[in-house]
């Protein structure tokens, strides 16, 4: 795995409470760890980084996952997001992975986020993924009775193929012995959100405030990138969807990753601000307060 990133040629800065705050949301089957790379390099940029543990990831590879985690949902992840934020003085920018992505897209929606970068972000409700490699990935847990009832670890074979597939052969291994489980409801609003009557992850575009920028790797086969512009396709100047050249679904740990992080970084401090004031410019006045907040946190 990658070791920690320090920008060239930019000396670490200490943090501090009025610094801008990036939230890095984890994805299925991950803990906070995941973002050890990101968060050295907003560190050492001047940014104070939260990583906030989704309910019940809070287990050691290997142990038994909570006996709740099976039924828990998306929004049960969402509310602890939300108290997150809420202990905060901004709002943050929020970077998300996979089901991170959504859950990052969701924020947008309700007004919690000043930007957000989606790494390979996860559908929404409405949108299809109709690729067959993201089903064949996945095709014996989806097989199993009540599969959306019970804690799911998919197995090596399938993340190795679906998940990790551009990461060097030698760290798929590691990587894979420090998952855990992740709640098989969550799978179900996600993969199969025409079933879920709270419709828990449908979005209302025009309830999405702040710029936001996707990403995701034209290898991915868990989240293909004709998904991510389909899922772009409501929002206009608001969203922006960019390729990733030879990368898959892994984005914060594949060889790389800095890239990644760096354009990140450009997207929140020179891109986000100029969108936000093209949005607050043709949106109503009580919108406008997207520029100030900018403003305030820089």
């Amino acid at each position: 795995m990658a070791a920690g990133f320090e920008m060239a040629g930019k000396p670490p800065t200490t943090t501090h409470e009025d610094a801008p705050v990036v939230m890095l949301v984890h994805g299925m089957w991950s803990r906070p760890h995941v973002w050890d790379n990101f968060r050295q390099f907003f560190e050492a940029r001047g940014y104070r980084v939260i990583t906030p543990t989704l309910r019940f990831h809070d287990t050691e590879p290997g142990d038994a996952p909570h006996p709740c985690l099976g039924e828990t949902s998306l929004s049960d992840y969402l509310e602890g997001l939300i108290c997150e934020i809420g202990r905060l003085r901004t709002k943050p920018l929020v970077i998300g992975h996979s089901m991170g992505g959504l859950l990052a897209h969701i924020l947008a929606a309700r007004g919690f986020a000043r930007a957000v970068v989606g790494l390979a972000p996860a559908q929404n409700a409405g949108v299809f993924n109709h690729d067959l490699r993201s089903v064949w990935i996945f095709r014996r847990e989806f097989v199993r009775r009540g599969f959306w009832r019970e804690p799911q670890l998919p197995s090596f074979e399938a993340m190795r193929y679906g998940v990790m597939n551009r990461l060097p052969e030698r760290d798929r291994e590691d990587l894979y012995s420090t998952l855990i489980h992740e709640s098989g409801r969550v799978t179900l609003e996600i993969g199969f959100w025409f079933l879920d009557r709270q419709r828990t992850t449908w979005i209302n575009p025009a309830d999405v405030a702040c710029p936001m920028l996707f990403m995701t790797g034209t290898e991915d086969k868990l989240t293909p990138l004709w998904l991510t512009h389909r899922l772009a396709e409501p929002y206009g100047e608001k969203l922006k969807v960019e390729a990733l050249r030879g990368h898959s679904h892994w984005l914060p740990a594949e060889p790389g990753w800095e890239r990644i992080a760096e354009r990140a970084a450009a997207f929140f401090e020179t891109e986000a601000p100029e969108i936000a004031r093209r949005m607050a410019a043709q949106a109503a006045p009580g919108l406008r307060g997207l520029v100030t907040a900018y403003q305030a946190a820089r």
